[in-house]
């Protein structure tokens, strides 16, 4: 009897063993139910996500507090209720149904099974197999082969080539929701594999060839002391994975519901997430962005440039900084004739138009490349041990970035005069040299007679615009474009004197600045502007159509602007109303665009110095130009901050280095660009804003509010009915990024546009604003004074306020 009782207890306890981590014909789970892996790891249950009030299967870390879901069973069929059933039917298949009795979701293989069970394994794996069978080889079902959004530890991304099955990611829509978002991570097996992600039809990253070390846009995955990683190519699949060294380590790579690739590992002490990894690091990861026969660098200026033996196709859009259209070659091939020029440091081009052979060798790659006049480059297909296999392009090369440390060396098809340019070079340097000490006499001879005759021929006609090949207006023309000047045609007014709204004859409407006698600012800012704007050519910066320089004449003639000026609306109780937070996220989008360039992707690295509210004008779609470069500088390639005695700017809108110490750089105009963006998501002045319980500016408020969780607080009420939370959220911890009071603490412009266009990217936490100070709210008189200057033995202070 005692042994009898023995087997009764026994075979209760492995009944509930099996309950654990088993769904069975006679077990199946309901909303509230779970099963766990039998280590612990993971839970796999009904869940809801964020705010959605939608009910999902789902599996989850167990051992986290956060619940990290890293697969899900009905992402694109909810359940509206708590009545779901996840059961196995005597088939072995896998069906979740509703409370009607109707399926929303079920496996689908077609394999009978006599005692089928479903079963969550310690890798997060949920399988469906015979009771008793353990091996791999006999699931007839399993959810590694139908990843979400997350690869874990040992699953596949790529594809098996004998039976089609495709292991590719999908990203969430949103965290609220898990159905199938915009984005698809997917192994593209033409030509040599490389990894995808798809926005749609558009493909928006590359991860380029596996080079027998990593992919080639990932010099930086290295062998390291938490997973191994790997790539497999044979005749029956090709794919990527990762395995785990430690099995306690919890890692995940997520594809974003913005499209980013980033590898995150669970920290104990933090207990939180930390990203120790991401594919897309910078500008230069998006999908040729310089076109064909171009490479991308990101910290160039601008950051695409033709490859060697090549220049821009169109350049005249290589100037207003589109580079779609690449490059082309500055010498015609002649097949079997031309040569080969190395390229090294970069990641190699596109693969879907190549071709490959593992068992050749570099020498006879490269004369099977020169044997097909349709070939355009060769490389070998894995570096290690010195390089083996080859791997030959064909059509145009696209998608190349500078990026070290990489050692798979690019041989470029180009003309056999190309190369020989090479050898003549050095032949030709002492002739160089020589020529070049006699030029430098006669030209500054000749230099000086110019600038002589120059100035005795323009007696005292200070600016010019030949040199910068801008149309010169005669005055008869703007004076009857504008009415003579007609009070009636003056649409603002700032510290360079009024601007007029005119109509040329038989031409477009155009906004006249016209330099006033009394002006705060004066012929040098004109000159400085007509320089700087002259040579600047982008779709958010306000076009220079030409000037005035008649008598004593000093005018700008710009391309109207019908919608006035950013202030004209987000600072207006009534006018507010009209931009919608769509049209207000546009804008700061052109914004940061715009300045973005001006920092890095202009033929010259510009400082605006003073970006505000007023000088944002807005075109008839309400596109944002930025405008005003009177107190611009320009900086050189190798320069990175400037400073001046005699500072001038905006009050609000001034970096604390600038307006203490004279100091500007392009993160003094990233802390203007930060209190802007404050000023669109709230609709309030940082000057003027007042507060009934602390007596903080602006910035010091939206921190505040951010640190409380009450960020949301700060967005503009008239926003409630259009406004995209994740959005706002976003641009208000980005902006307080961007008003750090040291600069080497706020991002570079190509971090703030990458984090303003990416919503799946996570940010840092804001340190304290510039300015964060407490302010005597009974001494405000002089709140409303337009200019005042201070002035010490070191600086003289200058500040306008917009008007």
């Amino acid at each position: 009897m005692k042994f009898l009782a023995f087997l009764f207890i026994y075979f209760n306890f492995l009944s509930i063993v099996l309950a654990l981590d088993t769904i069975t014909i006679d077990q199946p789970i309901k909303d509230g139910d779970t099963i766990v892996s039998s280590g612990g790891v993971y839970e796999l249950g009904f869940f809801r996500p964020g705010n959605s009030t939608n009910r999902y299967v789902g599996i989850w870390y167990k051992k986290i507090s956060t619940g990290t879901v890293v697969w899900v069973a009905n992402r694109n069929n909810p359940l509206s209720d708590s009545s779901g059933v996840l059961m196995i039917n005597p088939d072995g298949i896998l069906v979740l149904v509703n409370s009607t009795n109707v399926t929303i979701w079920s496996t689908n293989s077609s394999t009978i099974l006599k005692n089928p069970i479903a079963r969550l394994l310690d890798s997060g794996n949920l399988v469906i197999r015979e009771e008793n069978e353990n091996r791999p080889e006999f699931f007839t079902w399993q959810s590694f082969d139908y990843p979400g959004d997350t690869l874990l530890p040992g699953m596949k991304l790529g594809r098996n080539l004998v039976t089609g099955l495709d292991w590719y990611s999908s990203s969430w829509k949103s965290p609220d929701d898990p159905a199938i978002g915009e984005f698809v991570e997917r192994m593209d097996v033409q030509g040599y594999p490389q990894l995808f992600v798809w926005k749609g039809s558009s493909i928006t990253f590359s991860s380029g060839p596996w080079n027998g070390l990593a992919f080639s846009s990932s010099p930086s995955l290295q062998p390291n002391t938490y997973f191994t990683f790997g790539f497999v190519l044979n005749q029956e699949e090709v794919y990527y994975k990762y395995d785990l060294k430690n099995g306690s380590l919890l890692t995940r790579v997520v594809l974003t519901p913005g499209g980013l690739i980033n590898h995150y590992t669970w920290i104990d002490r933090t207990q939180s997430w930390f990203l120790y990894l991401t594919a897309q690091f910078d500008n230069c990861d998006r999908f040729a962005l310089c076109g064909p026969y171009a490479r991308c660098v990101i910290n160039n200026s601008p950051p695409c440039d033709c490859l060697r033996g090549f220049e821009p196709k169109y350049p005249q859009e290589w100037d207003a900084a589109d580079w779609s259209s690449g490059c082309v070659r500055r010498t015609p091939l002649a097949c079997q004739q031309d040569g080969f020029r190395k390229f090294t440091g970069i990641k190699v081009p596109d693969t879907q138009k190549s071709w490959f052979n593992e068992s050749i060798g570099l020498e006879e790659c490269g004369k099977l490349c020169l044997a097909d006049c349709n070939c355009t480059a060769y490389s070998n297909m894995d570096v290690r041990d010195g390089g083996s296999g080859c791997l030959l392009w064909f059509g145009d090369l696209i998608d190349i970035r500078e990026l070290s440390p990489n050692q798979q060396d690019l041989f470029v098809r180009v003309a056999a005069s190309e190369v020989d340019k090479k050898r003549k070079k050095k032949k030709s340097r002492l002739i160089a040299i020589v020529s070049a000490v006699a030029a430098t006499c006669i030209l500054s001879l000749l230099a000086w007679c110019a600038l002589f005759h120059r100035r005795k021929k323009s007696k005292g006609r200070e600016v010019g615009a030949d040199d910068m090949e801008l149309p010169l207006f005669d005055l008869v023309t703007v004076a009857n474009a504008t009415k003579n000047f007609s009070s009636a045609n003056i649409i603002g007014e700032g510290g360079f004197g009024p601007v007029y709204k005119g109509k040329l004859r038989n031409g477009p409407e155009i906004a006249v600045k016209r330099l006033s006698e009394y002006s705060g600012q004066g012929l040098q800012e004109l000159k400085n502007e007509l320089i700087l704007i002259s040579k600047l050519q982008h779709r958010n910066l306000v076009k220079l159509l030409g000037c005035c320089l008649e008598g004593v004449e000093r005018m700008l003639i710009y391309e109207y602007m019908p919608n006035n000026s950013l202030d004209y609306f987000i600072f207006d109780p009534s006018r507010k109303e009209s931009l919608s937070w769509r049209n207000r996220y546009e804008i700061a989008m052109g914004i940061s665009r715009g300045l973005l360039y001006l920092h890095q992707d202009s033929r010259l690295r510009i400082i605006h110095r003073d970006l505000k509210a007023s000088n944002i004008l807005l075109d008839t779609d309400l596109n944002p130009r930025i405008s005003d470069f009177g107190l611009a500088k320009i900086f050189g390639a190798d320069q990175m901050e400037g400073k001046t005695k005699r500072v001038i700017g905006t009050y609000g809108y001034m970096s604390p280095e600038y307006a203490v110490d004279g100091k500007y750089s392009v993160k003094s105009d990233v802390f203007s660009l930060g209190v802007l963006l404050l000023e669109i998501v709230s609709g309030r002045k940082n000057r003027k804003f007042h507060h009934l319980s602390h007596h903080h500016n602006l910035l010091g408020h939206a921190w505040l509010l951010l640190n409380e969780g009450k960020a949301l607080e700060l967005m503009d009420e008239c926003l409630k009915d259009s406004y995209v939370e994740s959005q706002v959220l976003r641009c208000i911890q980005v902006s307080l990024l961007c008003v750090q009071k040291l600069p080497e603490d706020r991002p570079t412009m190509a971090s703030v546009v990458f984090w303003l266009s990416n919503d799946g990217v996570e940010l840092p936490q804001p340190k304290q604003p510039g300015f964060f100070i407490e302010r005597d709210s009974t001494n405000q008189s002089n709140e409303s004074t337009d200019e005042r200057c201070v002035t010490d033995n070191e600086l003289s202070l200058t500040i306008l306020e917009a008007r």
